[in-house]
């Protein structure tokens, strides 16, 4: 009965949008033919880099998005894509959604794959973290939604990829940036760039500093990145880019509705007794060479290394991980003709390998006269290695003009040891090869539309801690989840190219669902206990209208409606079949409208709306929807020839709503007390920024 009422809601919309556009399509002047929506390409990893030519749901964020808010912080951007939704708490702790995967995933973010131009970025423990790289070093953002890209893993929420910035304009250039704010926020930020033919060059460094506005929440970041080509020709190029962070953030932790409601500044009792914290440091590196073999057949390989090293002081004790990653991917891309039909491809593989050592230690932070965290005897050692790899195809043929069919295909294997020191156990496990099949039919009636329907298969790893026992060992009946997703959608530009829109309509059902229970202050065990069914509709407006020749106003609006619920589930005895999915929210609306002038002066507004959260698997206590309402102003102006400068000032949550910007599912009482599903979200909040940049 829903997607019945998704797709009569599509149909009229399209309708409606047909007879607007023949009207105003009719009374299109030479004066607003500039104003067309620039097409959007995306990554050249993709088998073909229109977006119109694509058969799934791919959200863009270009540069001019990314900066859009006050660059300190990829939440607010992130959210304007439908049926994503990521949460945050004082840029340390984050989780992003898509379709509802990856919500009731207790800490961090999973599910999901995410990739830095060719480096993965999701760890061996299936752990992703985007937060690092500093939006201003960011070219575009893809997300693909479900698993309809055999290229990037088959993962079951989908794949984040990030382009980096590899430069900023022909010739040379340099530039500086301040933003400030409430409750201490500062970030600088520096940036040297040289393009020339043979070669190029981005480096930039920034700090970002804030006091938090709730207990023990103060955060410290600063990170250099690199990247750039090498040896450019017409039909090479090595690309080079690497990423390094030392990243220091206390942690105020979860609070009950009470504190929430009563006193939302507060901090967790223990967290802020402890000052815990966690701190690390992390360096991303890769290289990419791309190869035109001949006229029909090209190649791009690349190797990478991803480390990181921290300390994170808890209450219940100390952890300190080591990771070190490295990798490579190849693949081959090209194009033949059999008969008059012409057909693309893509095939390659992917290798990855991970190892981990974990240890943790007392805190006697009780002991230590209120100083905070003070490290005591070791408590775990633990060393985990994981290997994968993922073996891949994606062919696309031209069946005539109008259709298309595109098939692809993915294998993974995956093996991993863990050797636990405290019990002197050393294990090895495989899971079975997972074939991941995808296949799409396109049908464009014209080079300015497409309607698509795909089927694709996906698969979830668990993460480490999911596959073991509770006394520390491996569990060789933990499954990962897979499932399989249906969807129709539809991509088209109307008013001479003025205005974009996208609808896509989704069913995914997902087996061997995934449970980590608590045994532990940090322990959870996996087992597989059910399955959900996810379901929903997306829409995406995008819509340039000139004025007059002075004024242009750059409008969207996005909204996504899902059902998203267990279908058989039971946990413990308790059978939650028919419940809510936990940790997301089924309604999602994004809005927001930029009138520019010619003279440099702009003023921005954006909007959300966020549904009703159900807190845990019962469906006994869910958080309250909100609205947020952003706004911005800025000028931008030359100063000196070559010499710009840009100034802007924000508001952020204008009506100083109270919500909760991440939750904790499921979360557990101790004692007496309530369970700690909140984490505030920031109050109303000011900022301003300062730029100066010079082309030489």
């Amino acid at each position: 009965m829903l997607l019945k009422k998704y797709c009569f809601f599509l149909s009229a919309l399209l309708i409606l949008q047909n007879i607007s556009a023949q009207k105003k399509q009719n009374k299109t002047t030479d004066s607003t033919k500039t104003e067309k929506l620039k097409e959007v390409v995306i990554s050249p990893l993709h088998i073909d880099t229109n977006l119109l030519n694509t058969p799934a749901a791919i959200g863009i964020l270009s540069k001019k998005d990314l900066l859009q808010n006050n660059t300190t912080d990829i939440t607010t951007v992130i959210n304007t894509i439908p049926g994503v939704f990521m949460q945050s708490s004082n840029f340390t702790t984050s989780r992003i959604s898509i379709r509802g995967i990856g919500a009731r995933t207790t800490y961090g973010t999973n599910k999901i794959r995410a990739f830095y131009g060719s480096i993965p970025l999701t760890s061996g423990n299936s752990e992703t973290v985007i937060d690092d790289i500093d939006l201003e070093n960011l070219n575009q953002i893809e997300i693909i939604k479900g698993p309809l890209s055999s290229v990037y893993g088959a993962g079951l929420g989908g794949a984040i990829l990030i382009s980096p910035q590899l430069s900023k304009n022909n010739g040379q250039s340099a530039g500086i940036s301040t933003v400030f704010g409430s409750y201490g926020l500062l970030k600088n930020s520096l940036n040297y760039s040289i393009d020339e033919k043979s070669g190029s060059l981005n480096i930039s460094y920034h700090n970002l500093k804030t006091d938090g506005w709730r207990e023990n929440s103060a955060y410290n970041r600063e990170g250099v990145t690199l990247a750039g080509e090498l040896f450019k020709k017409e039909n090479n190029k090595l690309t080079y880019f690497s990423n390094y962070t030392y990243l220091k953030a206390y942690i105020p932790s979860s609070i009950s509705k009470e504190v929430f409601n009563t006193n939302p500044k507060a901090g967790a009792p223990t967290w802020v007794a402890s000052k815990g914290y966690k701190e690390y440091k992390s360096v991303l590196g890769g290289l990419a060479y791309d190869f035109k073999i001949n006229d029909n057949l090209n190649n791009s390989t690349s190797v990478f290394i991803n480390y990181k090293d921290s300390n994170e002081p808890r209450p219940f004790d100390i952890l300190r991980q080591y990771t070190f990653a490295t990798g490579a991917r190849t693949q081959f891309s090209g194009d033949f003709k059999i008969g008059e039909i012409k057909n693309q491809f893509i095939a390659g593989v992917e290798y990855f390998t991970d190892t981990y050592n974990g240890n943790t230690f007392q805190n006697l932070y009780q002991q230590n006269n209120g100083l905070g965290s003070l490290q005591g005897n070791q408590l775990t050692e633990t060393d985990q290695k994981r290997h994968f790899y993922n073996i891949f195809s994606q062919l696309r043929t031209l069946l005539s003009e109008q259709f298309e069919i595109q098939a692809g295909l993915n294998y993974n294997k995956t093996r991993f040891d863990l050797t636990n020191y405290t019990q002197n156990i050393n294990q090895e496990y495989s899971y079975d090869g997972i074939f991941s099949p995808q296949v799409s039919f396109l049908y464009k009636p014209n080079s300015l539309k497409t309607l698509y329907f795909s089927v694709s298969r996906g698969f979830s790893l668990p993460a480490t801690e999911e596959t073991l026992t509770s006394e520390g060992t491996i569990n060789p009946d933990i499954k990962p989840e897979n499932g399989y997703n249906f969807e129709v959608g539809g991509k088209f530009y109307f008013l001479n190219k003025k205005l974009y829109t996208e609808i896509s309509l989704y069913r995914m059902e997902i087996k061997d669902l995934l449970v980590a229970k608590r045994v532990g202050d940090d322990q959870y065990v996996g087992t597989n206990a059910g399955k959900t069914y996810h379901e929903g509709i997306e829409i995406t407006l995008n819509h340039n209208w000139p004025i007059n020749r002075f004024l242009t106003l750059n409008s969207y609006a996005a909204g996504s409606i899902g059902n998203y619920k267990f279908k058989e589930f039971i946990d413990n005895g308790n059978d939650f079949s028919g419940n809510k999915l936990t940790g997301v929210a089924p309604q999602k609306i994004n809005a927001g409208i930029i009138v520019n002038t010619n003279f440099g002066i702009y003023l921005s507004a954006d909007y959300q709306f966020v549904g009703e959260i159900q807190l845990n698997d019962a469906n006994t206590a869910y958080s309250d929807s909100y609205n947020i309402l952003n706004l911005k102003t800025g000028y931008r102006f030359e100063i000196l020839r070559g010499l710009t400068s840009h100034i802007a000032a924000g508001v952020n949550n204008v009506t100083n709503e109270k919500y909760a910007s991440l939750i904790l599912p499921n979360a557990v009482p101790t004692g007496n007390s309530s369970p700690r599903y909140y984490y505030p979200g920031l109050p109303v909040n000011y900022y301003g920024t300062v730029s100066l940049n010079y082309l030489f």
